[in-house]
């Protein structure tokens, strides 16, 4: 199983709207960036990601797993970006900030910390296992 990172700003996409998808889940659609399609195309079924709210809040919110492996993005007119769909599994007692992630050492490797505009990333397994120590998730 891998590990990731995807970013929304809860205006356009909450996650309270993830959670009331409840196990049909949702296309993560609307990828426009080259690395992030990359790290999209890398997921597979199974694996998990955080939901994390950008824009004002900037905090990791949740969890979700991916339901459905890579395929085009109805949205993407060019036919060059694609999407996956996944639901939400796990949420967070207490949200992880950003600002909390940039103080901690054991996170200073991570890609949320040294690139903060990249909207999918990977998160390596011991940044993953300590960020949901931090969050305390319990199951939705």
């Amino acid at each position: 199983m891998k590990y990731w990172l995807l970013k929304t700003e809860p205006e356009t996409f909450s996650w309270q709207m993830q959670k009331a998808r409840g196990a049909k889940g949702e296309p993560w659609s609307g990828v426009r960036n080259h690395q992030a399609k990359l790290n999209l195309m890398a997921m597979k079924k199974g694996d998990r990601a955080f939901f994390y709210h950008s824009g004002k809040t900037r905090e990791i919110v949740g969890i979700l797993e991916v339901i459905g492996g890579y395929r085009a993005d109805p949205t993407d007119a060019s036919g060059k970006f694609g999407l996956v769909d996944v639901k939400a599994v796990a949420e967070f007692e207490k949200p992880v900030t950003l600002d909390q992630a940039k103080a901690d050492p054991k996170l200073k490797d991570m890609v949320l910390v040294n690139f903060t505009r990249l909207s999918v990333q990977p998160v390596d397994a011991a940044a993953w296992k300590h960020i949901v120590k931090l969050g305390k998730a319990k199951a939705v």
